[in-house]
């Protein structure tokens, strides 16, 4: 895969001109038609803000295929997914993400979660209740983790809070290599999205069930996200997940 047809799939991605992106990189637009053609390639310093630009990493914009879209998502699902109890916290950072999982995953340890099982499922989602004044000011955000547990499993431990989740249906995408571009993880919402109208679906809020979230995990020596999007009850299933 070239560089410049990197560069030509991400703008038209981002639904940008030869023109726009000329005035966004303070180039010419035959400058920019020429990296796309692959006569010239940008400058260190012009990689940079290209990959600033499109939200993604230097090195996937130099070496990967990104427009290999169907190697990025699979086929959507509607999959039953049964009852579970979990332990969750939800943390309010700049950095979200990666704050509460650190503190889940050293409390899955203190509280011997992984020595009982050591496949523990992991899953998150965006924590909403967070002011418009902490984001813009701050640049804070929420988000909350939580450790899917074994029937059970009983613990001593303190720091997280306990609840239910009945079963339910999720419309379900796998990403691959969710982090290389942000816009991956906010295209697979949208495509669940789109075939939710196109079928007949909608999305169903319930206080008692999660409305979507996201469950990252690694496999033949890739990163991999699946996103759940919660779903009216149907008559058949593709497929049936247990976490319990």
């Amino acid at each position: 895969m070239s560089l410049g047809k990197n560069i030509q799939h991400l703008r038209k991605q981002k639904k940008v001109t030869q023109e726009r992106l000329a005035e966004i990189m303070s180039v010419s637009r035959q400058t920019i038609s020429r990296w796309e053609a692959d006569e010239i390639v940008p400058e260190l310093s012009k990689l940079v803000a290209l990959s600033e630009v499109f939200s993604c990493k230097i090195d996937a914009l130099v070496k990967d295929d990104m427009t290999a879209l169907d190697d990025i998502y699979s086929p959507i699902t509607i999959k039953r997914v049964k009852a579970f109890k979990m332990a969750r916290y939800v943390m309010i950072s700049p950095n979200p993400e990666d704050d509460v999982n650190a503190y889940m995953d050293d409390w899955a340890r203190q509280s011997k979660l992984l020595e009982v099982d050591p496949n523990a499922m992991r899953i998150g989602w965006d924590f909403p209740y967070v002011s418009p004044d902490l984001q813009n000011r701050f640049g804070l955000r929420g988000y909350v983790a939580a450790y899917v547990l074994p029937v059970g499993f009983e613990t001593d431990c303190l720091g997280v809070e306990y609840a239910n989740q009945k079963e339910a249906d999720y419309a379900v995408i796998t990403i691959r290599n969710p982090f290389v571009v942000s816009e991956r993880i906010r295209n697979a919402y949208k495509k669940i999205l789109d075939y939710l109208q196109a079928n007949g679906f909608r999305e169903k809020p319930r206080d008692e069930i999660l409305s979507c979230f996201e469950h990252v995990y690694s496999k033949d020596d890739a990163t991999f996200m699946d996103v759940y999007i919660h779903v009216d009850s149907v008559s058949k299933t593709d497929s049936f997940t247990n976490f319990s």
